[in-house]
């Protein structure tokens, strides 16, 4: 009985190595796996040993050779084993092999072109293929994990069983599946490949299963594209995340990253119920809590800064579910402690290489889409006599910057840098703004609101001008963009068009 023992990650080698010769394997290995080996006295036979056949080409060949893929690919048949003997070829029963580090590598910022072509496997995914496919005979392992599975079974049984071997052949596709393509993916970022390629590829790593996904009843896990934005972020105590948690949590991450100044957005069911920007992180979630308290009750809350003791605080007076942020003080952490179901993650800000791109699954297929990330067309032009002040030129950035991230129709209000009303996912445009506006109540007079599409009908701007609004920003874009703006000259109402649209399906 022969193994090939070839691994870059060496996580548990020596010990699989050692029980694999006393089990009466004879070990086959390359390059420094066999130094690993030799260094801890385990017998080992080089594989240039076994070939007849030195290494080549700075160890670009060393396993391409038909007594090794002959050894693995032979069935054990009578034909088979007559070829080999014929060639004088010795099966291989067992293939321990995990590839170059090449996601490592070009997540290196100073990681060179040479460096990266290197750390291409070529021998490496030809073994785990040939094993895999050959897996009624051979077993394959490229996890560390699984090495203590496969030698309870060898010492049990003395031979790993075929639903065994099916399941590690299984893995060891979806391994070399993922390894091409972190290689594709870099090289089309090296030549600038065209951004909706004839087949859009995408894989994860699994962070987590869940308890279950928007319903009890539906089955759920969470997968990483990128080691950036929520997939990379920490939790530092709290229940178990669950798939609505995790939803709202980006939402509430997307919209406080729009801001430059102390932000706090808190969530409920991915819209937005409370937003607020001020001079402290604590004033900012005072604000936004108070901008709807009924909803924030039970809330998502992200915030753009680290969390101090007095934003915690203010946190620990409400039933919230999550709180996501770049980062907690030892003394918010403290105080939030006295919380322990509340789920604290820490998102880093900034980290890799975030996918620019937005997939949403339909049946049969999916769509792709840039990222909404920009803002406006240019700048804003003002369509009205009136044009607002200073004052409410930020609110209605702010108002602008909101919208964005909520679902469409979307309307929302906004005075003094915290949201006053919040119109989401209605099938009209004026129902959304009534929705806004009411929440708003007296708090609209004198405020901005802002609009995600633009305005069909002038009723918008009549219902905002009942509750006192003085300013409105849209795309504008509508063959009836004249009767809004003269409706809001009629009413003295400030109107600027940014060329375009939000919406958030």
């Amino acid at each position: 009985m022969r193994a090939l023992l070839s691994v870059s990650d060496k996580t548990g080698i020596v010990e699989l190595a050692r029980e694999l010769v006393s089990l009466g394997y004879q070990v086959l290995s390359t390059g420094g796996t066999a130094k690993t080996l030799q260094e801890h006295n385990i017998p080992v036979t080089p594989v240039s040993q076994a070939t007849g056949f030195p290494e080549i080409l700075e160890g670009r060949v060393k396993t391409l050779h038909p007594k090794i893929h002959g050894g693995i690919l032979a069935k054990r048949t009578p034909d088979h084993l007559k070829q080999l003997a014929t060639n004088e070829i010795e099966p291989i029963d067992i293939v321990v092999v995990n590839l170059y580090p090449f996601k490592e590598t070009i997540a290196r910022s100073d990681v060179t072109l040479e460096e990266a072509i290197e750390n291409i496997d070529i021998g490496g995914p030809a073994m785990v293929r040939a094993a895999a496919k050959n897996h009624e005979y051979v077993t394959v392992i490229v996890n560390p994990a699984r090495y203590p599975e496969v030698l309870s079974q060898l010492r049990e049984q003395g031979e790993v069983s075929l639903a065994l071997r099916r399941e590690l052949a299984y893995e060891a596709f979806r391994h070399t599946a993922e390894y091409d393509l972190m290689i594709s993916q870099y090289l089309g970022d090296l030549i600038g490949c065209e951004k909706f390629p004839p087949i859009f590829s995408l894989t994860g790593e699994k962070v987590q299963d869940l308890r279950y996904g928007e319903n009890p009843h539906q089955n759920a896990a969470f997968y990483r594209t990128e080691n950036s934005g929520l997939a990379a972020a920490k939790q530092l105590q709290g229940k178990e995340l669950s798939f609505n948690n995790i939803m709202d949590l980006e939402a509430a991450w997307n919209i406080v990253k729009e801001f430059s100044e102390p932000a706090c957005a808190i969530i409920k069911h991915t819209n937005p119920c409370g937003v607020a920007i001020a001079a402290t992180l604590a004033e900012a979630y005072t604000k936004a809590h108070e901008a709807d308290p009924v909803s924030a009750f039970g809330g998502i809350v992200g915030f753009n800064r680290i969390v101090d003791g007095p934003t915690a605080s203010e946190l620990i007076k409400t039933f919230l579910e999550a709180v996501a942020a770049p980062g907690y003080t030892p003394e918010a952490l403290e105080i939030l402690g006295g919380k322990p179901n509340l789920r604290v993650m820490s998102v880093p800000a900034g980290q890799g290489r975030e996918l620019q791109l937005d997939i949403k699954k339909v049946s049969g297929g999916f769509l792709v889409q840039d990222k909404d990330i920009e803002l406006y067309s240019g700048d804003w032009k003002w369509v009205t006599t009136k044009k607002a002040s200073p004052d409410l030129i930020k609110d209605l950035e702010f108002a602008w910057k909101v919208v964005k991230h909520v679902k469409s129709n979307a309307i929302v209000t906004a005075k003094g840098g915290v949201t006053t009303g919040i119109g989401p996912g209605q099938t009209n445009r004026v129902g959304a703004a009534k929705i806004a506006l009411e929440q708003a109540g007296d708090k609209a007079r004198g405020g901005v609101l802002a609009s995600d599409a633009f305005f069909p009908f002038r009723d918008t701007v009549d219902l905002a001008a009942k509750y006192g609004i003085s300013a409105i920003v849209q795309p504008g874009g509508s063959v009836k963009d004249e009767e809004s703006i003269a409706a809001c000259n009629e009413h003295g109402i400030a109107m600027a068009f940014t060329g375009m649209r939000h919406f958030k399906h």
